[in-house]
């Protein structure tokens, strides 16, 4: 397996472990405030907001270059 290799399977399970985690605290986050359901919507747009974005670009950019 050559360090490239690695790299990218690390990226991909190490960040999808860490937006599940984000994702993990978020929900903590509106149940220990008492939120609600539309609270928790909320929460998770406006903070899950930042990650789909990551994700967009990850997609775009995988896109482009596979063009």
């Amino acid at each position: 397996m050559s360090e490239e290799q690695f790299t990218n399977i690390s990226m991909a399970v190490l960040l999808s472990g860490l937006i599940l985690f984000m994702g993990f605290i978020i929900w903590d986050l509106g149940k220990q405030s008492n939120a609600g359901r539309f609270g928790m919507f909320v929460l998770f747009l406006a903070l899950g907001f930042g990650v789909t974005g990551f994700v967009f670009k990850e997609l775009l950019v995988s896109f482009i270059l596979a063009n």
